[in-house]
C-alpha cells in the first residue's frame, strides 16, 4: 500500500494540475513497482512560501538571489 506525499509551494496550482500529479504518480508506481492503483495513496500538501526554505533562506529570498 504505497503512500506518496507531494509537497509544493502554495502558488496557484490548479485542481487539474493536482489531478495530473496524482494520476502520474499512481501510474509510475504501477509501472515501475507493480503496485495496485486501488491501494496507492497520493497526498498533496501546499506549503506557504514563508514556511518553505532552501539554502538556509525562505524560498522567496532564495529565488531573488537566483535572478
Amino acid at each position: 500500500m504505497p503512500y506518496v506525499n507531494i509537497k509544493i509551494t502554495r502558488e496557484g496550482t490548479t485542481p487539474a494540475q493536482k489531478a495530473e500529479l496524482i494520476k502520474g504518480t499512481t501510474e509510475l508506481l504501477a509501472r515501475v513497482l507493480d503496485k495496485d492503483p486501488a491501494t496507492t495513496f497520493v497526498v498533496i500538501d501546499e506549503v506557504g512560501l514563508e514556511d518553505w526554505g532552501v539554502g538556509g533562506l525562505p524560498v522567496a529570498e532564495y529565488r531573488k538571489m537566483q535572478d
